[in-house]
Order: C-alpha cells, then sequence, then structure tokens
C-alpha cells in the first residue's frame, strides 16, 4: 500500500527507475556505488555489532536483527544483511529497481522482504526494526526533516540509523559533479543535485529535530593512487556517514 509520499522526488526516481537494470553490473552505472561498497559495510556492520553487542566472527552474527534497507536499489547492501542472519527488508520508491532486487537475491539463494513502498507508508503501517539503512537516499527527497521523521518511526527504542549523504560545499561539487558525473562518467549528468547536498551540521540537526540522538559520524574518503575507500575520523568533505539512536518509544 502507498500512503503519504510526501517526500518522494518523481524527477528523482525517475533517474533511477532509467538505471535500474545496471545496479549488479560491476562496470555500469553504478561502479562508485560496488567500490564504495566495503568501506560502507565495514562502517555498517561495526556499529550494528557494538550497538547489539553480536559477535562478527561468529556464523549469522545478526540474527534476530530485523534490518530495513530503505532506497534499497538492487539490493547491494540488502543482500550482505541477509548473508549476516538478519531479517531483511529492502523498500524502495522506484518500482523497477524491486524485480531486479529479487532476481539477484534468488539467484544468490537469500530470502529477502523487497518492496515497492516508502517510509512513510511503512512507519503509518507501524512495521518497526532494530535497524534502519539509511544510504544516499536522504539527498533526494523532497523534504528530508520529513524523510528522517519517518525513518526515526520506523526504529524500535533503542534502534541504530545508519544515514549517509554527500556534504555541500567546493570541494563535493568538483568531485561528485564534475569528477563522477562529467570527467570520470561514472554517473548519468544530472544524478546528483548539488544544492540537495547537505552537510553534517545540517544534518546532525536535522536528525536531532527528527528525534533521533546523533552518536557517530565517519567521513568515506577515495584515494585514487590506491583506488580505493577508506574510513577517516576527520575527513567529512564529501562522502560521509552518521549513526543514531532512537532513545524514545512514542510515535509522536
Amino acid at each position: 500500500m502507498q500512503a503519504d509520499q510526501s517526500t518522494i522526488d518523481p524527477a528523482e526516481i525517475a533517474k533511477f527507475e532509467a538505471m535500474a537494470a545496471e545496479w549488479w553490473d560491476l562496470n555500469g552505472k553504478f561502479k562508485p556505488l560496488h567500490m564504495l561498497n566495503p568501506c560502507r559495510l565495514d562502517y555498517i556492520t561495526s556499529q550494528i555489532a557494538g550497538e547489539f553487542d553480536r559477535d562478527l566472527t561468529v556464523d549469522a552474527p545478526f540474527k534476530g536483527l530485523r534490518i530495513l534497507d530503505i532506497g534499497c536499489g538492487g539490493g547491494l547492501l540488502s543482500e550482505p544483511m541477509a548473508r549476516l542472519g538478519a531479517e531483511v527488508v529492502g523498500a524502495d520508491a522506484a518500482a523497477g529497481n524491486i524485480p531486479v532486487a529479487q532476481i539477484h537475491a534468488q539467484q544468490s539463494g537469500l530470502e529477502i522482504d523487497y518492496r515497492h513502498t516508502t517510509a512513510e507508508a511503512m512507519a503509518e503501517a507501524g512495521e518497526k526494526f532494530d535497524v534502519v539503512l539509511n544510504m544516499e537516499v536522504v539527498e533526494h527527497v523532497a523534504s528530508p526533516i520529513d524523510y528522517l521523521i519517518a525513518c526515526r518511526r520506523l526504529l524500535k527504542p533503542g534502534g541504530l540509523h545508519i544515514c549517509s549523504t554527500l556534504n555541500r560545499n567546493p570541494k563535493s561539487f568538483m568531485m561528485a559533479i564534475v569528477g563522477a558525473e562529467h570527467v570520470m562518467r561514472w554517473l548519468p549528468k544530472g544524478t546528483h543535485d548539488w544544492n540537495k547536498f547537505i552537510t553534517p551540521d545540517e544534518l546532525y540537526d536535522l536528525l536531532n529535530r527528527a528525534g533521533l540522538e546523533p552518536v557517530d559520524r565517519k567521513g568515506f574518503v577515495f584515494n585514487p593512487i590506491a583506488w580505493l575507500w577508506r574510513l577517516s575520523d576527520r575527513d567529512l568533505s564529501v562522502n560521509y556517514v552518521t549513526a543514531s539512536l532512537n532513545p524514545g518509544s512514542t510515535d509522536a
């Protein structure tokens, strides 16, 4: 069921619908995400393990945890979470992404509940999760604060929210817009709108206003020589990620 879609930006959804079939092409339009994914997973798994006291060296360390991957795309994060034992729901507002994700999960022997829906609709339906993964989505929505409130409502008390996005400054314009879209041509021109990028301080303010408690933030830094991404405690100048908790128990 499609409920309140106030934060959905149809133009943004259309961009990703057009690229849906390429999600699992390592050299396609989502090559940057495939390159970034090990770094993202390092942060995500360490935060979940730390918050829920899980040992990543054992089989299925996330067994018993219910995880929502909002804006799941083709399932680049949903699948690793399922392999770690979590019960995973992957949700995306772009309908074309869902069959791509479903087929790949079936081919991989994974059970993942993929849905064409929105954070608002799931919150209205009373869905609750231990963890909400909200990666590279908030810069594409029409109303970040309303979207983050919906994400918070989806969390159980004490639940963990992990949110990554792009900083807004001249460096991010040069790297994410000029570099990624025009020079390297990793992404189609117009994939990102620099004016929608959010600074770390702005995101912390939005998270607090949404009723979440920010507890950590790190930068994702690309090394063009090693051709690898790494986590940084200090450099949040382009890509960065935050962790926050839902301290309350109300849906207000």
